[in-house]
């Protein structure tokens, strides 16, 4: 395939810049803080950045405007959830972790609750969570070079997987800091000039949004199907195929009737100009059921799924390790409040721009829903619609952004790795964590190379369930009731932790829809629901049956979260070379 100069040339220089960005935060990381919390010294305003960066990951940019072209408005509680989050943190967490003087997740557990083995209990859930999230990102990055340059996926995801391993060894959190704070703003560029400019266009075109018509393509379009994919129509549909439709095999001119048919795997379907699309099976098929709420995500109990993402994004946010360390790095409490507010403004900017790629991607680039490849709508919407060197430097841009989309949330999920990691397991020097950054990017690097890819917000989604019934309620009950014991905590963190992580295991490796249906496919694609409230209902019925093992310095233990630190009562924990 014939690749754009100039989309190589903004790759390189995303990577580039990356790098050297990098390279300037080493220079300023010596110590063990350094590594783990940059020393606290991060300020509101710069860490706030730097969160956003680390959090506006590949499900952010790619997924989140896929998810929207395909599903419509039920898919925006993704966005809204993303966001919503940090209102629980900035109103519940945010201050008292940083209170604490803890430099992990971990770290906060031992000290709430004196416990040393439930410390290494959340050790092991902080691993897990940050290491599947990982796995969306590399798998991401394969995508996106696979798309623009042709080459293999593996190799996106090894290049990517690289120049993050070697950042984070290099400089830990004071190096990617500088990193993740400059790839925010690239990352808001990379996804508002093209919104603004195909609003603008679309300002000029008579295509309407909602119409009671299925999408259609305005030009005779070849759709290449990599795996096998169901698909649904609404009317009977003149196409011509090479390859195997509902398993029988195809060389030329049919007709789809109405309902569902199975396309194999290296079929080609090539659709006439002005022809309605065919869409994955659970998508709505016309745009005025995709403009209103109510239809779900595909399949069963669309309201039960609704709900349930909503409780998964909204408290997941209050429990992901990345997101969490960042608030070790604040001075005091009250910046990491502020660090809250402003991460809010941030996101809520951002997530226009998603949103609107996602509509003009239903209406320019529907042949993706045929395959449900909807995370590539916005890499290929700027070629699809404007054509000539215009055309090259949107999709220049883009292709920038997701670079570095991949880049900073891999970079903050393998620092919150390596720092549990080299604290909890080896003797937390600097070259322990160095060496737990490198067998922690590898791991989840070779892992992204074998499980079925979903679109990458969905995945992401389902870790934000398994943080959601794990790592939240340990903070939200731990910072806010005097009646948590440590095995009540543990309870909950192996109830939750094994009822979510079980449901996003075989969503991730595809069994549900193979094996089951109605509501067992709809709890195990959707699992907040279930998984979140048992958590913190063992977590309180264990802890309120083991009231004897309260720790008996917890009246200490809340003045130091809840009381300003201009009173004095606490200091941080200071970890050696």
């Amino acid at each position: 395939m014939a690749v754009p100069w100039v989309t190589v040339a903004a790759l390189l220089a995303a990577a580039v810049a990356t790098v050297a960005i990098g390279i300037y935060g080493v220079r300023l990381a010596r110590t063990t803080s350094d590594f783990l919390v940059a020393s606290r010294t991060v300020g509101p305003r710069w860490n706030a950045a730097a969160i956003s960066g680390e959090y506006l990951s590949a499900a952010s940019f790619l997924g989140v405007a896929g998810l929207i072209a395909k599903y419509g408005a039920d898919a925006l509680w993704y966005p809204i959830g993303f966001t919503a989050g940090y209102l629980g943190l900035l109103l519940f967490v945010a201050a008292p972790l940083r209170r604490s003087g803890a430099y992990t997740v971990p770290d906060f557990a031992e000290f709430r609750l004196g416990s040393l083995w439930l410390r290494k209990l959340a050790m092991v859930v902080v691993v897990v969570i940050c290491a599947l999230y990982l796995v969306p990102q590399f798998q991401g990055a394969g995508l996106t070079l696979n798309i623009l340059l042709g080459v293999p996926g593996w190799v996106g995801a090894a290049l990517v997987g690289v120049i993050v391993i070697a950042n984070v060894v290099g400089g830990g959190m004071r190096s990617i800091t500088f990193v993740q704070a400059f790839q925010y703003w690239l990352k808001l560029t990379a996804v508002a000039v093209p919104a603004v400019v195909l609003a603008l266009h679309f300002y000029g075109d008579d295509r309407v949004v909602g119409s009671s018509a299925p999408p259609t393509v305005d030009r005779e379009t070849t759709v290449e199907i990599s795996t096998d994919v169901l698909v649904q129509v609404d009317s009977r549909i003149e196409v011509t195929v090479y390859g195997t439709v509902d398993d029988e095999p195809v060389g030329g001119r049919i007709a789809l009737d109405a309902g569902t048919h199975e396309l194999g795997e290296g079929t080609s379907l090539i659709l006439d100009a002005d022809s309605p699309v065919p869409v994955v099976a659970g998508a709505p098929t016309i745009d005025r059921e995709w403009a209103s709420p109510g239809g779900g995500l595909g399949g069963t109990h669309p309201m039960y799924q609704v709900y349930s993402l909503i409780l998964a994004t909204f408290l997941g946010t209050l429990g992901l390790p990345h997101v969490l360390v960042r608030f070790y790095t604040n001075p005091d409490g009250r910046a990491a409040r502020l660090t809250s507010l402003t991460v809010l403004g941030l996101l809520s900017v951002f997530y226009l721009f998603p949103t609107l790629l996602g509509v003009f991607a239903r209406l320019y680039v529907p042949q993706l829903l045929i395959t449900g490849a909807s995370d590539a709508a916005v890499l290929l919407l700027p070629g699809s619609v404007l054509s000539g060197i215009g055309g090259q430097l949107l999709a220049a841009l883009v292709a920038a952004g997701a670079i570095a989309a991949f880049l900073s949330t891999s970079s903050g999920l393998l620092v919150s790795i390596a720092g549990v990691l080299s604290t909890d397991v080896l003797r937390g020097r600097v070259r322990d964590f160095r060496i737990a950054a490198i067998l922690a990017g590898v791991g989840p690097l070779i892992l992204s190379l074998g499980l079925v890819s979903l679109d990458l917000s969905r995945t992401v989604g389902l870790v934000f369930a398994v943080a959601a019934s794990t790592l939240c309620p340990l903070l939200v009950l731990g910072i806010w009731w005097r009646g948590l014991t440590p095995a009540g905590a543990a309870s909950g963190l192996i109830g939750g932790g094994v009822l979510s992580l079980g449901a996003a295991s075989l969503s991730i490796f595809g069994i549900p829809d193979r094996l089951w249906g109605g509501w067992a496919t709809a709890i195990l694609g959707y699992p907040a629901a279930v998984s979140v409230p048992i958590a913190f209902a063992l977590m309180i019925v264990v802890s309120k049956a083991t009231s004897s093992s309260i720790p008996a310095d917890v009246g200490r233990i809340f003045t130091r979260l809840h009381a300003p630190e201009r009173l004095g009562v606490g200091r941080d924990r200071e970890q050696e070379l």
